[in-house]
């Protein structure tokens, strides 16, 4: 991926460079370096130093903690593509007798499994992985604390397991499969479970004064899955785009979009904040703005990963202290920064190149009972249903080429789509899973569930 400083205006380029400025400084973070990516290239890099003449450059390796999470999550995804496995297996499946073998795989990638959220015994991101050689001293006695599929609780054990699994079915050590099917597939050279100079160190910075104290830096073991990588700004960059787009070596465009779907129940502090998780990405919304990634946290290091779907816009954020800036928020700012001040072309309109005679026939209004839509065909050959007014149920349908259509978003997500023609060929109604849509409200020539009265609409008299 090539990087680009001029595509930015001067005003923006500023703007982002006060904003991680502002982070640095007040978060007292040692250093601080952050890159936007937009188009599928990196149009910004910035860094920020308390050492003169010793600024990171985008090339530098930091630890980014969680973000390790959602490499594993393509691992495992690439196992149910290839048939290996499917989302719904019960981990004793695959995985027999880790006591947490009722959660299935994707429980276990949304944190729905009821798994603690640490390993017991002594801190484990500041203790040599040694200490928990097996499994077994990773879960514990009890590894469930929640029942299985109830609520979301981020699990650092569960993304072991899934490291476990990985290994399992592969024949090889997780990071070995991690470099082998992902990272050299997508270029992500800077990116490995042990540094590699150039590397940041980590540092802890007093609370209450303008002083630092070393971090170690652990091998995490069994944990790796959980949190061992690390990377630069470059390469999260890169894997930012795949995450975006999807890449046939690693995972398809609709893999990479379903594992952005939120998949765990939302509880009402998340409610409050606006996120939630899918399998693998931490899914957000502020300001009306979707923003999918993930944060990653240990010792000495902080790292933010914010991908902006709708706005194109990637920001990568990486810091050298284990608090201060608080990473979200800065990377959600970058997000916002260049979304408001260069928002996005749009691509030129183009109609269809061909059309099927018997679907342009159902576009227009249709109505359930007394709720107007309209069915539209859009570029792509789908199909959106969309209320007329209001909010509503809206969907599109992707077509089967059968004359059916299933839904692929919203309230109709899976349900399918066909229209019910007369014994002429006419078109007498839609079905949406027993939903009948009519021409007009209440159509006495349709099909209507329960019937329509025979002396129609009428005033009040």
């Amino acid at each position: 991926m090539t990087t680009s400083q001029e595509e930015l205006l001067p005003a923006t380029r500023r703007a982002l460079l006060h904003r991680i400025a502002v982070a640095q400084a007040e978060g007292r973070a040692p250093s601080l370096v952050a890159a936007v990516v937009r188009g599928g290239r990196t149009v910004w890099y910035g860094a920020r130093t308390s050492v003169d003449g010793h600024g990171p450059d985008e090339n530098v390796q930091y630890r980014i903690g969680s973000i390790t999470k959602t490499f594993t999550a393509v691992l495992v995804l690439r196992l149910r593509d290839e048939g290996l496995l499917d989302l719904g297996d019960p981990l004793e499946k695959h995985l027999p007798g880790t006591g947490a073998g009722e959660a299935t795989i994707a429980d276990l990638l949304a944190h729905t499994g009821g798994l603690a959220a640490e390993s017991p015994g002594p801190w484990w991101e500041r203790t040599p992985g040694s200490l928990r050689p097996e499994l077994a001293d990773v879960l514990g006695e009890q590894p469930l604390l929640h029942p299985v599929g109830r609520r979301f609780h981020y699990s650092n054990p569960g993304y072991t397991v899934l490291g476990a699994l990985v290994e399992k079915l592969r024949g090889a050590p997780w990071e070995e499969v991690l470099r082998r099917e992902v990272l050299e597939p997508l270029g992500l050279d800077g990116t490995s479970a042990q540094p590699r100079a150039p590397h940041a160190g980590g540092w802890a910075v007093h609370p209450w004064a303008d002083v630092l104290l070393p971090e170690p830096s652990e091998n995490l073991g069994r944990m790796a899955p959980a949190g061992q990588l690390w990377s630069t700004t470059a390469d999260l960059a890169r894997f930012a785009v795949f995450l975006a787009q999807g890449d046939e070596r690693v995972l398809s465009a609709e893999t990479v979009r379903e594992m952005r779907i939120p998949a765990a129940p939302v509880e009402a502090a998340d409610v409050a904040d606006g996120t939630s998780y899918g399998l693998g990405l931490q899914i957000q919304h502020r300001n009306g703005r979707l923003l999918i990634g993930h944060s990653g946290s240990l010792p000495g290091f902080l790292a933010n990963l914010t991908i902006g779907i709708d706005e194109d816009v990637t920001s990568v954020v990486l810091a050298n202290c284990t608090s201060g800036p608080l990473l979200s928020t800065v990377g959600a700012d970058l997000v916002r920064i260049v979304a408001e001040a260069e928002p996005r072309i749009p691509e030129p309109w183009r109609p269809l190149t061909e059309v099927d005679a018997g679907v342009l026939e159902l576009v227009g209004p249709w109505y359930w009972g007394t709720y107007a839509f309209a069915l539209r065909l859009t570029s792509d050959g789908s199909v959106a249903l969309e209320p007329l007014s209001g909010s509503g149920r809206r969907s599109r349908f992707r077509a089967n080429g059968d004359g059916t259509w299933t839904g692929i978003e919203g309230y109709y997500a899976g349900e399918l789509l066909r229209a019910v023609r007369r014994s002429d060929g006419t078109v007498s109604h839609l079905d949406l899973e027993s939903f009948v849509f009519t021409r007009q409200p209440y159509d006495e020539d349709a099909p209507v569930p329960g019937g329509v009265d025979p002396d129609g609409w009428r005033g009040i008299g």
